[in-house]
C-alpha cells in the first residue's frame, strides 16, 4: 500500500487523444467537491499534461520532505505530482522503457501524500512499461477506461480493459468522451464520432458507462487555461456529470470492502 493513500484509481485509455487527462483532472476535482481528500499522479512521463491543466506555473518545483522525498504540489484543493514538476517540460524525455518505469516508481514511492482518500493515476496510453510497473507494485482498487465512440478507439479501449482483467484490477466503468457535438450557433447535435460505442463495450465486458461527455469548446478551453470545468463552472451540466461519475466510483470502491484486490502477475 502507498503510505498516506486509502484508495487508488487508475484512469486509462488504449490510445492517445481521447481526453483521458481531461477526464482524470475533472473526475479528481469532482471527487474533491464531494468532500474527499484527493490527489493526482501524472504517470504520463513522455507527455505530462496535469501541470498545465491544474494551472501550476512552469518551473514550480515540489518542496523537499527529507532525503529523496518530496511533497506534492497543491492546486484547486487537490494534491498533485507530475514529471512536469521535476524537469524542464520543454525538453523531450528521450528515455528507454526501464528509465520511464523507474521514474514512475520514484514518483509513486517518494511523494509524501497527505492523508488521501483517493489517488487518481493519469496513465499514459497503451499497455507498456508503466502499466506493468503499476500492476506489479501498486494495489489498485479500480480502473476507469476513457474512450471516444468511434470503432478505432474502442478497439484500443478493449485492450486496456483486458490488461486490467489480467492483473485482477476491477474495471469500474467506461467514460465515453466526445460523444456528441452540439453546434454553438444552431444547437443541432450530431454524434460525429459515432454512437453507442461506450454502451457496446460496457455490455461486452459486463461493466457500465459511468458517463458521457459532449465535444464542446469550453471543456478544452478550461483545461488548457488551468481551470478545469468542475472548478470553472461548478454548477454546470458537465460538472454535475463528473460529480455523478465520482459518486459511482466511490460507491463501487466502498462496496468492495476496505481491502483492494490482490494483484498477481504472471509472465
Amino acid at each position: 500500500m502507498i503510505e498516506g493513500v486509502k484508495h487508488i484509481v487508475a484512469v486509462a485509455s488504449g490510445k492517445g487523444g481521447v481526453g483521458k487527462s481531461t477526464v482524470t483532472v475533472n473526475l479528481a476535482l469532482a471527487m474533491a467537491a464531494e468532500g474527499y481528500r484527493v490527489g493526482i499522479l501524472d504517470a504520463d512521463i513522455y507527455g505530462p499534461s496535469q501541470a498545465q491543466m491544474l494551472g501550476v506555473g512552469e518551473g514550480v518545483r515540489p518542496q523537499s520532505a527529507g532525503e529523496n522525498r518530496f511533497k506534492p504540489l497543491e492546486a484547486h484543493g487537490i494534491q498533485a505530482m507530475s514529471m512536469a514538476f521535476l524537469v524542464d517540460i520543454r525538453e523531450p524525455m528521450v528515455w528507454r522503457g526501464p528509465m520511464v518505469a523507474g521514474a514512475f516508481q520514484q514518483m509513486l514511492t517518494q511523494t509524501v501524500w497527505d492523508d488521501l482518500d483517493y489517488l487518481f493515476i493519469d496513465m499514459p496510453p497503451g499497455t507498456g512499461d508503466i502499466q506493468l510497473t503499476l500492476a506489479q507494485k501498486v494495489p489498485v482498487d479500480g480502473a476507469v477506461i476513457v474512450t471516444t465512440p468511434q470503432d478505432i478507439a474502442l478497439l484500443d479501449a478493449r485492450k486496456g480493459i483486458e490488461m486490467f482483467r489480467k492483473v485482477n484490477v476491477p474495471v469500474l466503468g467506461v467514460v465515453e468522451n466526445m460523444s456528441l457535438h452540439i453546434c454553438s450557433n444552431c444547437g443541432h447535435s450530431e454524434p460525429i464520432f459515432g454512437e453507442g460505442g461506450g454502451e457496446r463495450i460496457a455490455q461486452e465486458y459486463e461493466t457500465q458507462v459511468l458517463g458521457r461527455l459532449p465535444l464542446t469548446l469550453s471543456i478544452r478551453e478550461q483545461v488548457d487555461g488551468g481551470r478545469p470545468t468542475v472548478v470553472a463552472e461548478p454548477e454546470g451540466e458537465v460538472a454535475t456529470n463528473f460529480r455523478n461519475m465520482a459518486r459511482q466510483v466511490a460507491d463501487q470502491i466502498s462496496g468492495q470492502g476496505a481491502e483492494g484486490p490482490e494483484i498477481s502477475f504472471s509472465e
